[in-house]
């Protein structure tokens, strides 16, 4: 069976088409910039060079339909025709508490997707616009909805509610969600694989630390607290986005500067951070070199940044009462031993010793830890893509039975 994953974001679609007789990667790239000016598509071709496309590409149908012209194309595409795709998954941040698992997309589902937007309104609204796409070009092939928060839907209500008068859940489902499921769930499973234990016996804390970051706490392959929120905004610092902060500090800002409600979100999402710190990047890459140079507030921001995930660690730790292993994972996590050693240096209380050695390494399947450990610390680089594809197939071939 032939699947294609798509991501569709507000002005974005990142795909993938597998072959699920083995996993194989067909082809894959990104459409971006859709309905705004300079359009494109980037191919990766197989010989691992990239290919771009400009386009004029005012929705997300256009975009969908560039995708498919390429996936065709007899130079550069992967499959003769349309019919050869038996399935689209696609990637959903917000499900609320209306969707604790993957499902078939049905009108029932579009419009509890679309019910969501309030909570993610740049996210599902994209999405919303690629499940539809889809819809208008291939209407006969079943589309999967895979959701972000899914995996986190066996926390308790003592972790997921918030200290706030309870009508605020009842009314406007005002609740911690959490984010990064998807990567949480494949990389939980996945390192347990790679050390030969069963992820019911095991109590693991995930790190998915990318320009956005979250921690996961997994006890016996069950989400009991994360650190992201009602949004993507909460938990550790972040590339732009502030995490945790005092309340009282957000309505003091928003005086002091004069924003609204929506600018102020803006201000915590895209201006804090580790941009808000250093006044210069985002990027940890920047940061870590900028340190190397004497820069005084990369080295604050790192070090605010490595305490803060730190924090969560001990703090998950003490939730489930231990931690056998401590997973790293996305684009920080997996490339960035200095984040990873830092965070994991004063942890010898937990029976965390690290190996500066093994720790030396980038985006691949490695015990970081020393032998003599008592907590097995792992690199474990995401695949968020492959879960989506699995979970397409499953319901789609259940639905066929």
């Amino acid at each position: 069976m032939k699947v294609l994953v798509l991501n569709c974001g507000s002005s974005s679609i990142k795909y993938k088409l597998y072959d699920m007789d083995g996993e194989k990667v067909l082809a894959q790239g990104g459409v971006e910039r859709i309905g705004i000016e300079d359009a494109f598509i980037k191919v990766k071709l197989p010989n691992g060079d990239k290919k771009k496309i400009m386009a004029d590409l005012p929705t997300h149908k256009e975009g969908v339909a560039l995708v498919f012209k390429c996936l065709t194309d007899p130079v550069i595409g992967a499959i003769k025709s349309l019919d050869e795709i038996d399935a689209v998954g696609h990637r959903i941040v917000q499900g609320g508490d209306l969707f604790e698992k993957s499902c078939i997309v049905t009108a029932e589902v579009e419009k509890g997707i679309e019910s969501l937007i309030d909570l993610a309104p740049v996210h599902n609204a994209g999405h919303l616009r690629g499940i539809r796409a889809v819809d208008a070009l291939m209407p006969d092939v079943p589309q999967v909805t895979v959701f972000d928060n899914a995996f986190h839907s066996t926390m308790p209500p003592y972790a997921f509610l918030y200290g706030v008068p309870y009508e605020l859940y009842q009314k406007y489902h005002v609740r911690r969600y959490g984010f990064h499921g998807t990567s949480h769930r494949y990389v939980s499973q996945r390192v347990c694989d790679f050390l030969g234990v069963d992820i019911k016996t095991q109590k693991i804390i995930t790190c998915h630390i990318g320009n956005g970051a979250s921690v996961a706490a997994i006890k016996y392959g069950k989400v009991i607290d994360t650190s992201m929120g009602l949004t993507p905004l909460a938990g550790v610092m972040m590339g732009s986005r502030s995490g945790d902060i005092d309340p009282s500090a957000v309505t003091y800002i928003m005086d002091k500067l004069h924003k609204t409600p929506q600018e102020m979100a803006d201000f915590l999402n895209k201006e804090s951070g580790v941009l808000g710190i250093t006044g210069m990047s985002s990027d940890m890459r920047d940061i870590e070199n900028a340190d190397n140079e004497g820069n005084e507030r990369a080295h604050l921001a790192l070090q605010m940044y490595n305490y803060r995930i730190k924090k969560y660690i001990g703090a998950y730790a003490a939730a489930m009462n231990g931690v056998d292993i401590i997973v790293w994972t996305a684009g920080v996590g997996e490339n960035q031993e200095g984040v990873r050693w830092d965070s994991c240096e004063g942890l010898d209380y937990l029976g965390v010793k690290m190996d500066k050695e093994r720790n030396h390494c980038r985006s691949v399947e490695k015990v970081l830890s020393a032998d003599d450990s008592k907590v097995k610390v792992v690199l474990i680089p995401t695949d968020e893509e492959i879960v989506i594809a699995r979970d397409t197939l499953e319901l789609v071939t259940n639905l066929k039975k």
